[in-house]
């Protein structure tokens, strides 16, 4: 399972190179799959989830389901199965 999130190019750029977990392990990193879209496996998105709140890249999930928020602004997540 991947999610995949419209991000915008630049900020797809940075959080597959610049981000906390644009250094980690190549299964833990998100992915920038082009056209301003970002891409999280399931390790990606765990460990997106341990970056606190003063950190861009941060996940939040709520009734609403899961986002990404770079600075103030948020990006939902959609679930792509494969």
């Amino acid at each position: 399972m991947t999610w995949v999130a419209e991000v915008g190019e630049d900020n797809a750029r940075w959080l597959a190179t610049e981000s906390r977990t644009a250094r980690l392990a190549r299964e833990y990193r998100p992915r920038d799959i082009g056209e301003g879209r970002i891409e999280f496996s399931v390790r990606a998105l765990g460990a997106s989830r341990e970056l606190g709140e003063e950190e861009d890249g941060f996940i939040t999930e709520d009734g609403e389901g899961l986002r990404i928020w770079i600075g103030d602004d948020a990006f939902d997540l959609e679930l792509v199965e494969s």
